[in-house]
C-alpha cells in the first residue's frame, strides 16, 4: 500500500485561492486547425491531422505532430495529440493565468472535461509544476492527479515530482527601495532664472 501511495500522488490543490475553471466560453467558439495533411471521415466521425498541427479554440491551444479527433453520437469529442512533446495551453476563466501541459501523448475528453498527459508529462500553472509518467487534469475542477512510472520502479524514476510555490498575500518587496520612487515636479520651488546672453 505504501508503494502504491508513493507512486500515486493526488495533487488536489487549487493553485490559487481565487482560481476558476478553464475558460468556459471556449466551448462555444469554433475550432481552428492547421496541419500539413488532413483526413476527414464523416461516416466514422473521425478526423486526423498530421504535420505541425495547431488547434485553437478560444484560449485553448494545442500543438502536436498529429491530432486525431473522434466524436460520439451526442457531439462530445475525444482528441488524441502526439508529439515530442505535444503541448496544451488554456486560460482560466476571469484570469490572465494559463494552465500549460506537455507530454508525448495528450488526450482531451470534452465530455469528462479532462486532459490526460502521458510519457514525460508535465503540467504548470504559474510557478507551480507537477511531473510524472501520467497526469490527469480536470479543466472543470482544476484537480491534478499524477502517477509515476511503474516500469521504472527499479531505477527510482517512478516518483512524481511537484514544485508548489508558497501563496503570497502581497507582492514581494523590491530589493532596491529607490527603484520604487517616482519623480514628480515640485509645486513650491520656482524655476531658476537663466540669464540671456
Amino acid at each position: 500500500m505504501k508503494r502504491q501511495t508513493s507512486r500515486l500522488l493526488l495533487v488536489s490543490f487549487l493553485l490559487c485561492a481565487n482560481s476558476a475553471p478553464a475558460e468556459q466560453a471556449d466551448r462555444d467558439r469554433p475550432v481552428h486547425l492547421e496541419a500539413d495533411r488532413v483526413l476527414i471521415d464523416d461516416a466514422r466521425q473521425f478526423k486526423s491531422f498530421e504535420g505541425r498541427v495547431q488547434l485553437i479554440q478560444g484560449t485553448l491551444n494545442i500543438h502536436a505532430d498529429r491530432i486525431e479527433v473522434r466524436e460520439d453520437k451526442e457531439g462530445y469529442q475525444h482528441l488524441t495529440a502526439t508529439g515530442h512533446p505535444a503541448k496544451f495551453r488554456q486560460r482560466y476563466e476571469g484570469s490572465k493565468e494559463y494552465a500549460e501541459g506537455y507530454g508525448e501523448r495528450i488526450e482531451y475528453d470534452t465530455r469528462a472535461e479532462t486532459v490526460d498527459f502521458y510519457d514525460r508529462a508535465r503540467v504548470k500553472r504559474g510557478q507551480d509544476e507537477v511531473q510524472g509518467a501520467h497526469i490527469t487534469y480536470s479543466t472543470k475542477t482544476e484537480v491534478f492527479r499524477a502517477r509515476g512510472d511503474d516500469a521504472s520502479q527499479k531505477t527510482g524514476n517512478d516518483r512524481v515530482r511537484a514544485v508548489l510555490q508558497p501563496k503570497r498575500d502581497k507582492p514581494p518587496e523590491t530589493s532596491n527601495p529607490a527603484s520604487s520612487l517616482t519623480i514628480q515636479p515640485s509645486e513650491t520651488l520656482t524655476p531658476p532664472i537663466i540669464p540671456s546672453h
